[in-house]
């Protein structure tokens, strides 16, 4: 066998070390065109929010309109109907009564002529 010798270098920081890499990696950021390009998108985004937002309530209101408009044509149709309501029963209690069983029916004899 032959007789092995290790020759021992020494260490620095820019040599190998066990374990490390050898190569030296600079950090990447954005640039100024890319991060107002962001912040634009960004604010672009938001601002859409705002709008959807914003006509989401105006169609509540409009829902909110139409069914108030719809309500008051029902208390009107409901007047109306307690007014033709008052007006038969009177018209029943008119034909039931004994005063108006006594009366003769009324006919037309003829119409007036010139």
């Amino acid at each position: 066998m032959q007789n092995q010798t290790y020759v021992t270098r020494r260490m620095d920081t820019t040599s190998f070390i066990r374990n490390r890499n050898t190569v030296r990696h600079t950090k990447k950021s954005l640039g100024s065109i890319s991060q107002i390009v962001i912040v634009s998108m960004l604010t672009l985004v938001f601002g859409l929010i705002y709008v959807a937002e914003g006509t989401k309530a105006t169609s509540f209101d409009y829902e909110i309109s139409s069914v108030e408009s719809e309500i008051s044509e029902m208390n009107a149709k409901k007047e109306d109907l307690a007014v033709e309501k008052a007006r038969l029963n009177s018209v029943a209690a008119a034909k039931s009564s004994t005063v108006a069983a006594a009366m003769e029916d009324a006919t037309v004899d003829g119409y007036a002529t010139e």
